[in-house]
């Protein structure tokens, strides 16, 4: 492969476009690198839910025969995967769930018809869990993802395919979504970056079930890949309005300056004061703010003071509201649902169903909680602080005990739940690692609309720390 070493698929997105421009290494011979990465640990890990090699290398050959100025189009003949809950035309987008069992789309999501129109080569589509609903990547349908770093543990979710892919060379870069932290608990279990947008910067037409609702505040497609710069080329390359989606914002695209991140001050806290953190989190969110006061950035402790009230109301639309939504599609047919979305079912069953009355003031307090928040973060505009409680945890697992207490599932991530509910946008950069080598990352939030600054700011931590391969992932 032209003297090209062979953990190139491990390198940035960006280095391999650079090789690709070049004429160092041919579309053919990157995406035979990623399928010989693919045919070596997918069968330990079960990223993928469809994937087949003749047809990558026969669009690899397509991609190196075209000539010109479709060959200089921003992603030409890079490898990327997409969660199997985007629509992507002629591959399984199941939502990992028998109750879709083949579905095969005949029509891009605007995001996706967007990567292919900026010259990405699609490798496949990648596990999650039934009907995104956990944050760990199992169905009854594929079967469990592994994460790359431990076999034993979760890449997360709902994003867990995507995660375990992009961290172990599977695939250069790719697409999550995230409600709840979809793709930011994903990249903290794996080692890698994420961008949780503002909803409708990156246009959600497409993604499987619809963002419409609640879910248009709560949800989003989000960019993977092993690097913050990936993450922005990506961030640069499919936002911008859909003018047929009511969600997706007119919002131009801005490219701040070191010296316009700089004027923003950085709030950081460890925890939120309810739920602990392990001590090598802490210490993550400490690095991270020690090397952005060495970058420059005025970093102060702060935290806000509605964190609980949001993710109590992200609890309200995201699980109770959730699972109305699901209740007419899975009626008669619940022998059919995994243990994970029966799981997510019972946290629902667990409180009584909402009243109009409830539902009404919900959404009427979302606004004023947001508004809230948003006030607060007046004078700190951008936050850094942990993506969950604890890093990957075993397939399984419910309860932990952090700092001598019990903390529960849903309570270990709440991190990423408040700023679902606050439609913020939310970057995670791997910084630190456990006891057992386990990656850790921290999340960098901004404002809603203000992605730029969240990216720019996650690339000062990124380039102080950054992506590192899991063992096995080296050839």
């Amino acid at each position: 492969m032209n003297d090209v070493v062979g953990d190139l698929v491990l390198w940035p997105a960006v280095r391999q476009l650079e090789l690709l421009r070049s004429g160092e290494i041919s579309v053919v011979e990157l995406a035979e690198a990623h399928t010989r990465q693919i045919a070596r640990l997918n069968p330990e890990l079960n990223a993928f839910a469809d994937f087949d090699a003749e047809r990558v290398r026969e669009r690899a050959r397509k991609h190196d025969a075209w000539k010109g100025q479709r060959a200089r189009r921003p992603l030409f003949g890079l490898p990327v995967t997409v969660k199997s809950s985007i629509a992507t035309r002629g591959l399984k987008c199941e939502m990992g769930s028998l109750l879709h069992e083949g579905d095969v789309p005949s029509q891009d999501a605007v995001v996706v018809a967007r990567l292919r129109a900026a010259g990405a080569l699609i490798l496949g589509t990648t596990n999650c869990p039934e009907f995104l609903m956990a944050y760990e990547t199992a169905n009854l349908l594929h079967g469990r993802t592994q994460n790359p770093w431990n076999l034993e543990r979760t890449p997360g979710g709902s994003s867990g395919g995507e995660s375990a892919a992009i961290a172990a060379g599977l695939s250069a870069a790719g697409l999550g979504s995230d409600s709840g932290g979809s793709v930011r608990v994903p990249a903290h279990f794996t080692g890698i970056c994420s961008l949780k947008p503002t909803p409708g910067r990156i246009p959600g037409r497409g993604h499987l079930p619809p963002c419409v609702g609640p879910f248009s505040i709560l949800g989003a497609i989000g960019p993977m890949a092993r690097t913050m710069a990936d993450v922005a080329l990506l961030f640069r390359t499919l936002s911008g309005q859909d003018p047929h989606d009511p969600a997706s914002p007119p919002v131009a695209l801005r490219e701040p300056g070191s010296a316009e991140l700089r004027t923003n001050t950085i709030g950081f806290f460890e925890d939120d004061g309810l739920v602990p953190v392990t001590p090598e989190t802490r210490a993550a969110v400490q690095a991270a703010a020690a090397a952005l006061r060495d970058a420059g950035f005025r970093v102060e402790p702060f935290r806000p003071s509605t964190l609980e009230a949001l993710r109590q109301l992200w609890w309200k639309f995201f699980v109770q509201c959730g699972a109305m939504f699901y209740s007419p599609a899975i009626a008669g047919r619940e022998h059919r649902l995994s243990p994970i979305f029966n799981e997510f079912l019972g946290f629902a069953a667990a409180v009584p169903p909402l009243t109009a009355a409830q539902l009404l003031d919900a959404w009427a307090e979302l606004d004023l909680v947001r508004s809230k928040t948003l006030a607060e973060m007046s004078k700190y505009p951008v936050l850094l602080c942990p993506v969950a409680s604890i890093p990957a945890f075993r397939h399984g697992e419910r309860e932990w005990i952090v700092e001598g207490r019990a903390v529960k599932y849903l309570d270990a991530v709440r991190h990423t739940q408040w700023f679902n509910a606050l439609a913020a946008p939310a970057a995670v950069v791997p910084v630190g690692n456990s006891p057992e080598g386990l990656p850790i990352g921290v999340q960098i939030v901004a404002r809603p609309f203000e992605d730029e600054t969240a990216l720019g700011i996650a690339a000062v931590v990124d380039a102080a720390f950054g992506y590192r391969p899991p063992p096995m992932a080296r050839s």
